[in-house]
């Protein structure tokens, strides 16, 4: 399968550790082939990619933010941005998508979802606004139980 991966929205710990995961899961495992769009929905919007193999996540782990960059673009907002990044996912022949990110960067997520797109959501706030998941990338267990905002800067 050929699997796309993006991060969006602000830096938070754990994104790159993310990333080297599900591609050395797929690969070991499932054959699995996978490419990385550069700064989140801009990236599939403008068609900026980056093969993910078994190299290019090797070392990530200590390096901080995320290896495909991140920006706060929402296709929504450009007019016919859905259907481009329909269009850019299925030019590169991605049969699913791994969205990373927190309540923007999901909810377009779920749209191209209900448009017929595979996507796996993995959920990651520095702002504290999912409501769903018990625990994020970028807040530890604790924070987000007690509604403490501040974003942690790493784990210790």
């Amino acid at each position: 399968m050929r699997i796309g991966i993006l991060t969006g929205g602000g830096d938070c710990p754990g994104l790159n550790a993310v990333i080297r995961a599900a591609v050395r899961k797929g690969v070991f495992h499932y054959d699995d082939e996978f490419m990385g769009f550069l700064e989140g929905w801009r990236g599939v919007l403008e068609n900026m990619v980056l093969s993910l193999d078994l190299k290019a996540v090797s070392g990530i782990l200590p390096r901080g933010g995320t290896i495909l960059r991140t920006s706060r673009t929402n296709p929504r907002k450009h007019e016919g941005g859905l259907q481009r990044c329909i269009d850019n996912l299925a030019a590169n022949k991605v049969e699913c998508l791994i969205a990373i990110g927190g309540d923007d960067t999901l909810s377009v997520a779920y749209q191209l979802h209900e448009l017929g797109m595979k996507v796996v959501g993995v959920p990651k706030t520095i702002d504290n606004d999912l409501s769903a998941p018990t625990s994020v990338l970028g807040l530890t267990p604790r924070e987000h139980r007690h509604g403490s905002h501040r974003p942690c800067a790493h784990y210790s």
